[in-house]
Order: structure tokens, then C-alpha cells, then sequence
């Protein structure tokens, strides 16, 4: 028997774009003499569809997918996941699915069992679990069809769920073990994904096809990285990171084992391809081109534009330099190198007399109070003013700069730099800013080394750098770290050797951010616990300040 692996990139709700994907690979499939072809989970609607699943129309353009590749299923039996409205009048409305469709039949529809209602995922919300778990003979053979979360409940050792649906399944003896997923990046999953499916191989003895979605949807970042176990437990082979690939696989041949090839798994270069193609896949699933930034010479700048440059090509990026009476001569130096090294766009538009103009007009009404975070914040909303009036007038989509360390503790001015379509660097620490700014250089210098060297600064205000605000990004990020991915709190922090002044600090300038974060830009997703929808914080509690 013959299998494969589509790995694609699917659209939530562009339907007639999924089917037409999955018909190359079913073309693919068909010319390498195929089986069976699998994709990933819910492809025929895009994961997660969220409240686009309350719509019935939603659902039954789905379903005209699914009947769609039923007539394609004469002699190539197709996997796919999709919706399906559950028949019952108790529980959810929907089914997490999937279609087994061989001989234009729909030969059997597997439920997903394990719903995740966690970080990201809100599965529960939408979709009834399974309670029945049958194999599916196939052509002298037995497969135990699963979805994504189902595999990760080895020997029901999780306490969010019950059951563990291979375990049901195993009593009728299957030969090979599919799973559909639509597994989001994170730049320690990787590694994780491996391990569960190992174990899985070495408890059940048989092989294991996980097929797993690639490409951005908007915040969340699908890696692909689908990968092919032999009863052994060696990984027989991992598909590619961020890309499209359709593979086939002798059963035979994947039993047998010895092949081994596992993919790369450097931290910052997946960090790097992850965040270009949310940039790029936010622009291209939104019919935009062309993208906006401020640069101020400063390293999270010049970082976006060279991710925003590879992403879109360095044609449809403008960087916007607007310096003020309190820029450095290197600032808009180092902002011009830039620019010649990446080859992007760019304007000068100086700010100084149009923040002198606020000031006059208020000062009627702030008489001779003294110079504060007021006027700072104004040179700040000035320019979110000018890049906005640029994305208006010449359809540019503002990239928005902030690192997560400004992002978790407020270190930012709302309607100023907190503006933008997409947040590209608001999962990444500072730290993890000069660590990509060093990957980028590897080769060849296109962040101008005075940016990355140069102490980090708003230039606000006379001689301002971050650390008057702000403690060192080295230790404030190995705080922030504890507090946001490993949820530490005060007293854990201290008994891990920090300071209690300087926690105390530190969380309160993050509790007190939240009402900042719900106001700013989608964030794109590297991390365990990033920022948006995975990270619900309440605005007014009063929990340490």
C-alpha cells in the first residue's frame, strides 16, 4: 500500500481555494501510483474557523467540498478533516471530523475525542467529542484513524480527558495509525510532537502517518513538519518547515524501517521562517502587497523591515524616518543604511515642527507644567499619525515594531508605535531581538552593526535610553519568561533568586499593560504563551498592584 502526505496551506473559509489545493495533490497522488491521500485536520474550512462555525452556511460549504472529493475517490481513498453537524439533540451542534471517502462512497467518518480547550485552542466551544472509536479495513488492512489532540492522551494519563482513543481502538488489531492535525508552531513544539508520536509507536508497535497544516492564520503559525514513524519508534522521515510538500510512502517499506531523516530544528532559524511567512500569509490571505514601517534606526525596527523584506520582497516595503528634535545624527544614519542594504523604500518626514505645533496649541492649557511622559507620548502619536496617513493614502498595512518585552510591560504608546495591522516581534523578547539580529548578519551585514551594538533607546526625550525605565533586558527577561510562560508567581520568583523589589516591579508593569495589549494589533505567535488568544487577562483586577 501506498501513502501520502499532504502537507498545504490552507484558507479558513476559502473553500473553492482548499478543494482546488487538494486536487494537485490528489493529481500528485494519483501520478506516483497512491493509495491513499491524507490532509490535515478541518482542511476543508482552514483551522480554526472559530465562530464561522456557528454559520450553516459555513458548514454546508464545507460539505459541498467533501462531496466534491467523493467524486475524486474512485480508485484513490481520500482523509480529510471537516465539520459535520452532529444528528443528536443533546450536546454540541458539530463534529470535528473525519472523512474516509474511497469508491466515491463516504466509507466511514471518524470524531475527534479530545477537544483542547486551552491556550489557543476553544475547541470545546464549538464541537461534541467522540464516544465510539471503529478501525477502517482498507484494502487487506486496518487503520485507526485520529485527529490532532487524540494522540496526546497516551494511556489516559492527561487529566482534562477520559478516554484515550487508540487504546479503544487497538482491540481490533489496526495495521497503521493516521492522524490529521492542525498543530500550531511554537519554537519547542517541534521537538514535543516527536516525542508523543514516538511514544505512541512504541506503545501500539504499529506505524504512524501524522499529517500536519503549514501556513499563518493571522496570529497563529502552522509549521507543517509532518512526520512518518516506523513500529520501531525511529522517526522514517519529517517533511519540510513552513512549506508545502506532498510526499508518498511504501508501507512496506515504512515497517521495514532504517530510513531515518529528521528535520532542523535551530531555535532562532525557525523563530526567523516562522515569523516571514506570518507576515507574508497575513498579506497574501488578505489580498494585500505592500507594507509600512517606521524606522528609527533602533534594532527592533530594522529587524521587522529585513522579516518584512524577505516576506513581501523588498519592492513593497516602506520605511518611514521621522526624526525629532531629540534623534541622533546615527539614528536616521543607521536608518539609512538600512535601507540601502535591504533595498526597500523610504521617506524623511522630520516631526519637530509639528510637535512644536502641539505644544503651542496646548500650551494654554498645560501652562508651565514641566516636561513628562505627555510630551513623550505626543512625538509617539505624531507619527502613528504620519504612517497611518501613508497606509490610508497609498494602501500600505503598518507593520507594527514592538518587541515583547516593551509589549509586556507597557513599555508603549497606545495610538502611537502601539499601532498596526499585524504585531510582528510582540512574541519576541528583546533579547531574542539581538539573537535574530545576529542570525540575519550571519552571512551578510544588513542590520547595520552601530543598530545592533547601540544602546536601545525611544529618543523621547534628552539622552533617553530604555534602562532609565526599564531594568536590563537580560534580567527583565528572564522574569518576564517565568511570569508569562511558566506562570511564577512573586514568591516563586524570589526563591528563584530575584529580587523582591524588582519582581514586585516588574508585575505589576505587566498587570497594569493589559488594558494596552487588548487595544493593540493581532500578535504573531513563536511562543508558548504569547500575547492575544491565548493569554486572557482580566483589565481591572487587582491581583499584584
Amino acid at each position: 500500500m501506498k501513502i501520502t502526505i499532504a502537507q498545504l496551506n490552507f484558507h479558513i473559509g476559502n473553500f473553492e481555494g482548499n478543494l482546488e489545493l487538494m486536487k494537485k495533490a490528489i493529481a500528485t497522488a494519483r501520478s506516483e501510483g497512491s493509495d491513499l491521500i491524507c490532509f490535515s485536520e478541518l482542511a476543508t474550512c482552514g483551522y480554526p474557523p472559530r465562530d464561522f462555525l456557528e454559520f450553516r452556511d459555513f458548514i454546508r460549504r464545507s460539505m459541498t467540498v467533501i462531496q466534491a472529493l467523493t467524486e475524486l475517490s474512485d480508485d484513490l481513498a481520500i482523509v480529510v478533516g471537516a465539520p459535520t453537524v452532529n444528528p443528536e439533540i443533546e450536546g454540541k451542534d458539530l463534529f470535528n471530523s473525519a472523512f474516509f471517502l474511497y469508491q466515491k462512497k463516504v466509507q466511514h467518518i471518524a470524531h475527534k475525542a479530545l477537544l483542547p480547550n486551552y491556550d489557543i485552542f476553544d475547541e470545546y466551544r464549538y464541537f461534541e467529542p467522540a464516544k465510539e472509536f471503529k478501525t477502517i479495513p482498507f484494502k487487506g488492512k486496518k487503520i485507526a484513524l485520529t485527529i490532532c489532540e487524540d494522540i496526546w492522551n497516551l494511556g489516559n494519563e492527561n487529566p482534562m480527558y477520559t478516554v484515550c482513543p487508540l487504546d479503544e481502538m487497538i482491540a481490533e488489531k489496526p495495521d497503521l495509525i493516521l492522524n490529521l492535525s492542525a498543530s500550531p508552531f511554537d519554537y519547542v513544539h517541534a521537538h514535543d510532537r516527536i516525542e508523543v508520536i514516538r511514544a505512541n509507536v512504541q506503545k501500539y508497535k504499529i506505524p504512524l502517518f501524522y499529517v500536519n497544516s503549514y501556513g499563518a492564520q493571522t496570529e497563529i503559525i502552522f509549521d507543517g513538519g509532518s512526520i512518518v514513524m516506523s513500529p520501531d519508534g525511529q522517526l522514517f522521515d519529517e517533511l519540510a518547515y513552513f512549506k508545502e510538500e506532498i510526499k508518498t510512502y511504501d508501507l512496506d517499506t515504512v515497517i521495514a524501517g532504517g530510513q531515518q531523516h529528521e528535520q532542523r530544528k535551530e531555535k532562532i532559524d525557525l523563530i526567523y521562517r516562522a515569523l516571514v511567512l506570518g507576515i507574508k500569509d497575513y498579506f497574501s490571505k488578505m489580498n494585500l502587497k505592500q507594507a509600512i514601517l517606521g524606522l528609527s534606526g533602533g534594532i527592533d525596527s530594522a529587524l521587522t523591515a529585513v522579516l518584512a523584506a524577505d516576506a513581501l520582497g523588498p519592492e513593497n516595503v516602506m520605511g518611514l524616518l521621522m526624526p525629532s528634535q531629540f534623534s541622533s545624527s546615527g539614528s536616521v544614519t543607521d536608518a539609512e543604511e538600512l535601507v540601502r542594504n535591504l533595498g526597500i523604500k523610504h521617506e524623511i518626514i522630520p516631526i519637530k515642527e509639528i510637535n512644536e505645533s502641539y505644544l503651542k496649541q496646548l500650551h494654554p492649557f498645560f501652562k508651565d507644567l514641566a516636561f513628562n511622559v505627555t510630551e513623550e507620548n505626543i512625538q509617539a502619536r505624531i507619527r502613528g499619525m504620519l504612517l497611518m496617513a501613508f497606509s490610508n493614502k497609498f494602501s500600505y498595512i503598518l507593520l507594527n515594531t514592538t518587541n515583547k518585552s516593551e509589549m509586556a510591560v507597557g513599555y508603549g504608546t497606545m495610538y502611537g508605535d502601539l499601532c498596526g495591522g499585524i504585531a510582528v516581534l510582540a512574541d519576541v523578547y528583546k533579547t531574542q531581538v539581538y539573537e535574530l539580529a545576529e542570525y540575519i548578519n550571519r552571512t551578510k551585514i544588513r542590520i547595520p552593526l552601530n543598530t545592533i551594538h547601540k544602546a536601545p533607546s525611544a529618543e523621547l526625550r534628552p539622552g533617553q535610553k530604555d534602562s532609565d525605565s526599564l531594568p536590563e533586558y537580560s534580567i527583565l527577561d528572564q522574569i518576564l519568561l517565568q511570569y508569562i510562560e511558566f506562570r511564577k508567581g512573586p514568591t516563586e520568583l524570589v526563591e528563584m533568586g530575584f529580587e523582591q523589589s524588582l519582581v514586585d516591579r516588574i508585575l505589576r508593569l505587566v498587570n497594569k499593560a493589559e488594558f494596552k495589549r487588548y487595544q493593540s494589533p493581532p500578535v504573531l505567535r513563536i511562543s508558548t504563551k504569547a500575547f492575544g488568544s491565548g493569554r486572557r487577562m482580566p483589565i481591572e483586577a487587582k491581583y499584584l498592584y
